[in-house]
């Protein structure tokens, strides 16, 4: 506990980690302060009377909104236009030549990707918020004498600025506060869910005479967490080894390091991108539901997160994701080039193309696991919802809630360590250092 204490004392006695820190803490309230003003033209007390939260797919997302989809407030549809943006181009970049050369061209390259992210943005946001006001705002939302086709129209443009002052917020976090703003948006809206899913689940139990198994819950959600942070932090190293060389009087290199290999490269990125692509089934379908049976039946099926289409679905997206974003983050042959240019090599590999290919076939393996196990995690709320956890609760039970969680918090750690460390303040930990990074899309 002291050495606790000791450790908050260092990180305000640092002036700019502080004033990043409490940079960070006011834009999340201008966050969360969005989530609870409605749209223009909406009763908000009729809202909170006949409103529920919404089940199944749209309950997920109205958690990553922090509520503010089920409130009809102008953050309803959050961040997530711009996760889905930023898959589009990230797909572009692989697909078509001039996005492969703005990738190429550095620092220039990324303004202009980064500047279409926001143009593409703003045009999902509008798609979304006509599916968005059709099937969710229900008539009784309005106040008798707003007409509803101009509340459809004025709504569009209200819930499109949201979503683009909420990736303004992002921006700010990530240049003024403590860094990954689109992440730290995107965790604050899951953890203000979490007291009252938590206090759901308690009082249900209570009711039931079920005590006993909420404790067990409790257990076994700590061991799953574990799990995750072990997942996240797993790495494999391989080892290196760099030829002697003498300068003068002076002998370098001789040692041996190692290249450090996540187990999940890509971090939480599969699972984002994953969770985007299911959000368009449904809200297509819903949209269109009451003109086609077909879109019926993909509206039903991809808004229940229990079914097994929906589960399949998800987990094969997550391991297809996993390989796609581990390929953009981790190069092989540049890792052999710049290894070979630097004099080191790997005991018993030839350096050049075979390094290439050792490098590249241990990362597939790697891969292959650390996606199952991310498939795995992400399909765990449907089964604990199917073992009579509360549908609130079991969002946090595996799935993307708690992944995002564990690496956006491993992330602000590691931040926050390396300013400690920076300022010779001895780090967070003992021993060992917080490696995990949450790779989510953040804007510059």
């Amino acid at each position: 506990m002291k050495k606790f204490i000791q450790t908050i004392r260092n990180i305000f006695a640092i002036e700019d980690l502080r004033i990043r820190i409490f940079n960070t803490i006011g834009y999340l309230l201008i966050f969360r302060l969005g989530s609870y003003i409605v749209l223009p033209g909406v009763n908000a007390t009729a809202v909170e009377k006949q409103g529920a939260d919404p089940e199944g797919l749209l309950g997920l997302i109205n958690t990553f909104s922090g509520g503010a989809f089920s409130n009809v407030a102008i953050f309803g549809l959050g961040i997530m236009p711009y996760i889905t943006a930023s898959i589009v181009l990230q797909l572009l970049g692989f697909a078509v030549p001039y996005f492969q050369k703005l990738q190429k061209e550095g620092e220039s390259g990324r303004k202009k990707i980064n500047q279409y992210t926001r143009v593409l943005t703003i045009f999902i946001t509008l798609l979304q918020s006509i599916g968005y006001l059709a099937g969710t705002v229900d008539p009784g939302y309005l106040y008798p004498d707003v007409d509803r086709t101009f509340f459809t129209f004025t709504s569009m443009i209200i819930l499109t600025a949201g979503t683009v002052f909420c990736m303004w917020l992002g921006e700010r976090i990530t240049d003024k506060g403590i860094g990954n703003g689109i992440s730290m948006l995107i965790m604050v809206g899951i953890i203000s869910r979490l007291p009252f899913a938590f206090g759901f689940e308690l009082t249900t139990k209570a009711a039931d005479g079920q005590l006993l198994r909420f404790v067990i819950e409790l257990i076994v959600l700590f061991f799953i967490i574990v799990g995750v942070v072990m997942l996240t932090q797993g790495t494999r190293k391989i080892p290196v080894q760099y030829a002697k060389q003498v300068v003068g009087n002076k002998v370098y290199g001789g040692q041996r390091q190692y290249i450090p290999l996540k187990v999940i490269a890509a971090g939480v990125m599969p699972i984002i991108f994953a969770q985007s692509v299911m959000f368009l089934p449904a809200m297509i379908g819903q949209f269109f539901q009451d003109n086609s049976d077909f879109a019926n039946t993909i509206n039903r099926t991809f808004s229940d997160f229990t079914s097994w289409q929906y589960n399949l679905s998800f987990a094969v997206l997550i391991i297809l994701f996993t390989f796609f974003y581990t390929a953009i983050a981790v190069n092989p042959n540049q890792i052999a080039d710049d290894m070979k240019r630097n004099g080191g090599f790997i005991p018993g590999v030839k350096p050049g193309k075979q390094t290439s290919d050792f490098i590249d076939n241990i990362l597939s393996r790697i891969t292959l696991s650390g996606s199952l196990f991310l498939a795995l995690i992400a399909v765990l709320p449907a089964f604990a919802n199917m073992a009579g956890i509360t549908r609130e609760f079991s969002y946090f039970y595996g799935g993307t809630s708690l992944l995002i969680l564990v690496g956006v918090v491993l992330d602000t750690l590691q931040q926050i360590e390396s300013y400690l460390l920076m300022r010779h303040y001895e780090g967070m930990m003992k021993s060992g250092r917080i490696k995990g990074r949450s790779q989510l899309p953040v804007a510059s």
